[in-house]
């Protein structure tokens, strides 16, 4: 019997073979020190219900590559150029995922995507808002 991989399991695999996923003491650590901005993807009622971040930006899913390419004339201040740190994070970690590794094919070679998500943010007792 053969398994045949689903399109969505390939392209997650695919995605996340490229980043460099950071957990989530390493992302506290790099917003701590000022070396990267978080940004939370999840759309308005599951941050109503989950909780949030108390230092992330939040900007939906759907708009995500316009707000942070330096380059649109829909972006936000913070999207000073390709170089910046963008770690993206989602409920669990798996939009984030595929949501990074667009941001890299759009020329911001540095994002990355937290492990686990806002779940795994609130269980290892980091800030949340």
């Amino acid at each position: 019997m053969t398994t045949t991989e689903s399109g969505i399991d390939r392209l997650l695999r695919e995605a996340r073979a490229r980043l460099d996923r950071i957990g989530p003491q390493q992302a506290a650590a790099e917003l701590a020190a000022g070396d990267a901005l978080l940004v939370d993807i999840r759309p308005a009622a599951q941050r109503e219900r989950e909780g949030g971040f108390a230092q992330a930006l939040v900007i939906e899913r759907n708009v995500l590559e316009w707000r942070l390419d330096p380059l649109s004339d829909a972006r936000i201040p913070e999207a000073t150029g390709h170089g910046v740190r963008w770690i993206v994070a989602c409920s669990e970690g798996y939009t984030s995922s595929l949501a990074a590794a667009a941001l890299q094919d759009i020329g911001l070679s540095r994002a990355t995507d937290l492990e686990g998500g806002f779940q795994a943010w609130r269980q290892a007792g980091l800030p949340v808002g």
